[in-house]
């Protein structure tokens, strides 16, 4: 067996010898980074578009990049074979979402780490990266839901009158947040989004009646927490 790992971990056919120590130190603090730098997006984020699969690839990334790097090692001549991939991938393919250019990256890494001999190296970044898609997959990391409902509506009385809103949507919910608020431009009335974190979630239909039976309330449209996606 050790006679096996020798063979393998001396395969590699580049200029400089692998150094796996430097390897796993490497993608090992690239991925802990990667936790910390996410975690800090999670608690930090207030926005209307969150994405877990941003938060995922925050993770991933640094550990592809830092594959890249040590392919790259000062070579200039597979520093401009790295951006001419980049480039024809990038012009044949628009990627909507940001773990799929993840995966993608990954792959050119490893087909760089292939073609430029090192392959231990491809082999032992792609087992890593493997093992933390999996890990992200399963424990669904970057998964959050602080609120179960998001109601978006149209106020056509006085902002003063808010407090109306409020009190109906307050006997509902334990959090109430509002996202967004938008005066009209063209007509009367302002434009208002908020998440609310209910006191029983299977009564949503007691809710949107009572609040439907506000004067001055129009537009009405209700999305649940599980279904939003990035905007």
């Amino acid at each position: 067996m050790n006679d096996l790992f020798t063979v393998f971990f001396s395969a590699d056919f580049s200029a400089q010898p692998l150094n796996v120590e430097a390897v796993f130190l490497g993608l090992c603090l690239s991925f802990l980074c990667g936790i910390v730098i996410s975690q800090t997006y999670m608690g930090t984020h207030s926005g209307l578009s969150y994405s877990r699969s941003f938060v995922n690839s925050m993770v991933v990334i640094p550990m592809i990049v830092t594959v890249v790097m040590m392919v790259l090692n000062n070579n200039l001549v597979t520093a401009f074979g790295l951006m001419a991939v980049f480039a024809v991938v990038r012009f044949r393919n628009v990627l909507r979402d940001t773990l799929d250019t993840s995966y993608v990256l990954a792959v050119l890494a490893v087909g760089m780490a292939s073609g430029t001999q090192r392959f231990s190296l491809a082999v032992l970044a792609t087992v890593t990266i493997t093992l933390v898609m999996f890990f992200l997959h399963y424990t669904a990391y970057g998964a959050r839901q602080r609120y179960d409902i998001i109601l978006n509506l149209h106020w056509a009385r006085p902002a003063v009158e808010l407090p109306t809103l409020a009190r109906v949507l307050e006997r509902h919910a334990r959090n109430v947040h509002c996202a967004s608020r938008r005066s009209g431009e063209v007509q009367a009335g302002t434009d208002l989004s908020y998440r609310l974190l209910l006191r029983d979630p299977d009564r949503v239909d007691d809710l949107l009646l009572e609040v439907r039976q506000i004067e001055g309330l129009s537009r009405l449209t209700s999305l649940k927490a599980d279904q939003e996606s990035e905007l």
